[in-house]
């Protein structure tokens, strides 16, 4: 069997989380895309047009991923590739070198970006801040550790962690682009 059947062997293109949590999810994705776009790219900087422009593109990526549930595509692919190349008892080291690599692109991501908006840093700062947190998220969803979803599973109240973060970041991302569309 290959890598590849394996891995449609055991994912399938589907509503990757149909609560109504997940569905509130979806929509705070969109309507934060939708406000980048407005606010960001009204700015008169060039550079925060830009920046509202990519973080509104990666906003609607991560909103289709959110219900096709495309890293569990990709998890199973390498689960899968792990067993047919025989080293899947030995997969933690390649675990923990594709979280390293994630979260270094990402840390090298945000200084670019950071250096990019250095004159506009007070319109964006807000917005960089949530992009953080839900990068956070998003590193911590794609390691698929055990100890790690048991992280964003915890409950602070009666919030998971994962909304929080989440969530968290999409609404300072939409707060920034709403506070500049006010000030135009």
């Amino acid at each position: 069997m290959t890598a590849l059947s394996c891995t449609f062997e055991r994912w399938s293109p589907g509503i990757g989380d149909p609560t109504v949590m997940g569905w509130v999810t979806v929509a705070a994705y969109g309507v934060t895309a939708t406000l980048c776009f407005i606010g960001f790219g009204g700015d008169r900087a060039r550079a925060v047009r830009v920046f509202g422009l990519c973080l509104g593109m990666i906003l609607l990526a991560l909103m289709v991923n959110k219900q096709l549930d495309l890293q569990s595509a990709l998890t199973a692919y390498a689960r899968c590739l792990a067993r047919a190349q025989g080293w899947y008892e030995d997969r933690r080291p390649v675990q923990i070198a594709f979280v390293g690599a994630v979260l270094l692109a990402g840390l090298f991501a945000s200084l670019l970006l950071f250096g990019a908006l250095r004159g506009s840093r007070g319109r964006t700062l807000v917005a960089m801040l949530g992009f953080v947190a839900l990068m956070a998220f998003v590193a911590i969803r794609a390691a698929g550790f055990h100890h790690m979803d048991a992280l964003i599973k915890a409950e602070v109240g009666a919030l998971r962690m994962n909304w929080i973060l989440e969530l968290g970041g999409l609404a300072l991302i939409a707060l920034n682009a709403a506070v500049l569309m006010a000030r135009r």
